[in-house]
């Protein structure tokens, strides 16, 4: 007899992340911070904002700034093209649209699955919740602490 699946689930309590790639990188973020998923259009750039501010673009009639993670985690450049998409980001009262290459879709990880950063990392590694291995090293998803990644952005911009 197979054991119920609310039982399962509690045995073994999982993570649901929204998994992107975006250049070289696999990312994930929590889904409650994720709202939608849609083709990047025209973007404003705007003078005076930090460089990993790509601009500004209106969608459902309202005006987001464009955040490429790339430039933030000093990792590239994002380059928008015909293919790209931009999910929408938010915590708390922040609001963003994040550029993704390809969209992989949602996925749950069991908790005891995701490890910790990696110490003594990069400037990247202090936005980092944990990573989840794949079957080679180019499958790791690195799951990004989102709440902090878009407060310290939203400092950046504003400080200048």
């Amino acid at each position: 007899m197979a054991p119920d699946r609310a039982v399962a689930a509690q045995a073994r309590p999982e993570q649901e992340f929204f998994c992107f790639r975006v250049g070289d990188l696999r990312l994930g973020v929590p889904s409650e911070n994720v709202l939608e998923v849609f083709r990047a259009g025209l973007l404003t750039p705007l003078p005076r904002t930090p460089s990993f501010i790509m601009g500004v673009t209106g969608h459902r009639g309202e005006v987001l700034p464009v955040v490429d993670l790339l430039r933030f985690l000093s990792k590239g450049e994002a380059r928008i093209g015909p293919r790209t998409r931009l999910f929408v980001g938010v915590t708390g009262s922040i609001v963003a649209g994040v550029v993704a290459d390809t969209v992989l879709g949602l996925r749950r990880f069991p908790v005891a699955d995701i490890l910790p950063p990696p110490l003594g990392g990069d400037a990247a590694a202090e936005h980092l919740l944990g990573v989840v291995q794949g079957a080679t090293p180019l499958d790791s998803i690195n799951l990004l602490n989102f709440s902090k990644l878009l407060q310290t952005a939203r400092q950046r911009a504003v400080a200048r």
